[in-house]
């Protein structure tokens, strides 16, 4: 089932893309690994040891066997809120083989947002790793068809279920138009979105953008500070790898500064991805390898714009270029890129060969050169719809295009320069947080009357979220009120979400009508 895909090196000559309609997306990337001399290479590295691609089929028929085992059948759905080690990309492929849709979902959310997700997806099954267990309880009980939460953990609940059952080598028949998996994208009030992609996704992202702007080789080892969960980490540690036979490390801690030079220096990555946060802070650390402790070839960074300073440091600490790009949920993964011979820092570059971009105003036309507009983008990697909210899809998926809600414009250059959201949504870390949401939890404490959040710059230019606070009458400003507040936040919501500065006024700017005026604030 495996297709006949070609692409071209050129930065500007698009690859030619043939999925056939009889297709599976897990056997692709498994096949072309175990049908070559690659079998017995090394695939995966994480926390605990190193699996070939022979270990990934096998692994990946073993989860195929025990899902049917349990009567999912195809295009139902199974949760998945696991951290980053070999037993993720196995049951994702291994639920795609036998035709399930995993629903791959952030580790950094709180009960309530799983619950909602496992609602909306109508899952039959939950996978999750044992430190996440805690914001699962009860929900087989209070949701259906939820049947079953298994805990992953090394020799747990789940390692058992999948070691009991006998691979199963067969490969569902799916084709290149099924719904293949899911992941989960917020919206400007904060609620998920259940973003559906296709089979024939995954593997144009590895003929789009890795092979030909990245240029991913069999010889390469990987390591994403992103994590699976993410589009952009799927792409980086999973589809892209395998796409060539590339080796991938994983790690399931979070990326602190320690942790990434740890592998950077002890597993000598040759390609790096991460997002602009991330590399403010290895600059910032005095334990930052030297350039000879490391064998970097290729950096990324995505989720956010990365600053022109940033780039320039690490280029000039490593001598190797930061490649900055754009790419969503929707789109999958990147469709704006700077490319290693095309690269103007400050800028999110120009478009992947294979794609289109376009900048549209207020009033749906194309905008003059120079001018602002919001980024629209067209490509074969756009999600079908958002499941159960026709509104949202009809809004987003315009034909041949797909709303990003960005705002950027093309410089005298053809790059394109990033100029802020369309609507109020920030980017924190690379992910998304509404305001209204942060406002919610704020309004929640008892010494808050109104709140309103925007965005702010850090000091290395990177977007945080600021709240304007205005109190009940009892209460009196100050730091000790502002520390509460912030602690409020973060036992309410995702801890990256709460604000890094809040500031005291009187009264907020409003319209007519009472809504808040942001961009007053901003």
């Amino acid at each position: 089932m495996s297709p006949g895909l070609s692409h071209a090196d050129h930065r500007h000559s698009p690859p030619t893309i043939d999925v056939p309609r009889n297709y599976n997306a897990a056997w692709d990337l498994i096949a072309r690994n175990i049908e070559t001399e690659r079998a017995g290479k090394t695939a995966y590295i994480d926390d605990r040891g190193s699996y070939t691609f022979a270990d990934l089929d096998e692994r990946s028929a073993h989860v195929a066997a025990w899902l049917r085992a349990t009567g999912i059948r195809p295009e139902q759905r199974i949760l998945v809120c696991m951290l980053d080690s070999f037993e993720l990309p196995s049951l994702f492929l291994g639920a795609i083989r036998a035709g399930v849709i995993p629903v791959l979902v952030n580790t950094l959310l709180v009960a309530e947002d799983y619950r909602y997700m496992l609602r909306d997806s109508r899952a039959q099954i939950a996978v999750v790793s044992e430190p996440l267990m805690g914001n699962f309880q009860g929900c087989v009980e209070e949701i259906a068809p939820l049947q079953r939460i298994l805990s992953s953990t090394p020799g747990g609940e789940y390692e058992q279920c999948i070691d009991e059952v006998h691979p199963d080598p067969s490969v569902e028949p799916t084709i290149a138009d099924d719904a293949c998996f899911w992941l989960y994208s917020s919206g400007s009030t904060g609620a998920p979105k259940g973003t559906v992609h296709l089979h024939s996704s995954l593997i144009a992202t590895a003929e789009l953008y890795a092979k030909p702007v990245l240029g991913i080789e069999e010889g390469d080892t990987v390591f994403s500070a992103a994590k699976l969960f993410f589009a952009y980490g799927l792409g980086n540690a999973l589809t892209f790898p395998l796409s060539v036979g590339a080796t991938t490390v994983l790690m399931a801690e979070r990326p602190t500064p320690q942790a990434v030079f740890r592998r950077l220096v002890e597993h000598q990555p040759t390609i790096f991805y991460g997002v602009p946060t991330l590399y403010a802070a290895l600059l910032a650390d005095p334990n930052l390898p030297a350039q000879n402790d490391v064998a970097l070839r290729r950096c990324t960074s995505a989720g956010e714009a990365l600053p022109k300073d940033l780039g320039e440091r690490w280029s000039a600490h490593f001598g190797v270029d930061i490649l900055d790009g754009i790419g969503s949920t929707e789109m999958l993964h990147i469709f704006l890129s700077n490319a290693p011979e095309d690269l103007e820092y400050g800028t999110t570059g120009k478009p992947v060969p294979g794609y289109t971009a376009r900048l549209v105003g207020d009033d749906g036309q194309d905008v003059a050169p120079g001018e602002i507009g919001e980024l629209h983008v067209a490509g074969p990697t756009s999600a079908a719809m958002y499941w159960n909210n026709r509104a949202k899809s009809r809004q987003t998926f315009l034909g041949d295009w797909t709303r990003t809600g960005d705002k950027y414009l093309r410089n005298e250059s053809g790059y394109y320069v990033y100029c802020g959201r369309s609507d109020d949504m920030l980017k924190v870390g690379g992910i998304y947080v509404s305001p209204t949401e942060v406002e919610s939890a704020l309004i929640g404490h008892e010494a808050v009357l109104e709140a309103a959040v925007v965005g702010k710059a850090d000091e290395e230019n990177l977007i945080k979220p600021a709240a304007f606070v205005v109190l009940t009458g009892d209460n009196t400003p100050g730091e000790e009120l502002m520390v509460a507040l912030q602690a409020h936040v973060k036992h309410q919501l995702a801890p990256y979400k709460y604000p890094r500065w809040i500031e005291f006024v009187s009264e907020l700017p409003k319209t007519a009508t009472g809504k808040i005026q942001r961009f007053k604030l901003r």
